[in-house]
């Protein structure tokens, strides 16, 4: 969505802004650390925001407002997601595969320390491998999104992969 010409507060354009941005938005968010609810609450949050301020901005830097607000939001919810995750992964022990106890009991401690390793990821590499390794995006997209440079984007990966093949060792 590239030089959309109006205003934010015409439905029609902000519907727009929000069908291009809302998905992407929550899996940034998701990235950095937190829930899928939290991180959806935060995206609408977000967006009722925009229409709020929707006179004072510009339909070109919308796409730089919502990440702007929705980093912020989550920041201040950081210490209180971080309890969530924390209770959610106590919470999820149940297995509904009947298969050899053995290998449903590998498969779920592996599961849990390849999760675990990805969550003690330096939190900027986090967010850039689960960007470009489950969203998809290209290192241009994700250097635009997060305000750095291609190069800064590659470093990060480099890390964040470094580090994995490192933890897959300890994790057999």
């Amino acid at each position: 969505m590239h030089q959309e010409r109006g205003n934010v507060c015409e439905e029609g354009l902000f519907q727009k802004i929000f069908e291009s941005y809302s998905v992407q938005i929550r899996n940034f968010l998701v990235y950095k650390g937190g829930e899928i609810e939290q991180s959806n609450d935060i995206v609408q949050e977000t967006f009722i925001k925009l229409w709020e301020n929707c006179s004072k901005v510009e339909p070109e830097k919308a796409k730089s407002y919502l990440y702007t607000l929705a980093s912020n939001a989550f920041k201040n919810e950081l210490k209180h997601l971080k309890v969530k995750l924390k209770f959610a992964r106590s919470q999820n022990h149940d297995s509904k595969n009947i298969e050899t106890p053995e290998f449903v009991l590998e498969e779920s401690e592996f599961k849990q320390k390849l999760e675990k390793s990805i969550q003690e990821m330096v939190p900027t590499q986090r967010e850039v491998f689960l960007m470009n390794r489950i969203d998809k995006k290209k290192y241009a997209e994700i250097a635009e999104e997060l305000g750095i440079s291609v190069k800064a984007v590659e470093k990060r990966m480099g890390k964040a992969l470094k580090y994995l093949r490192s933890r897959v060792v300890e994790l057999k």
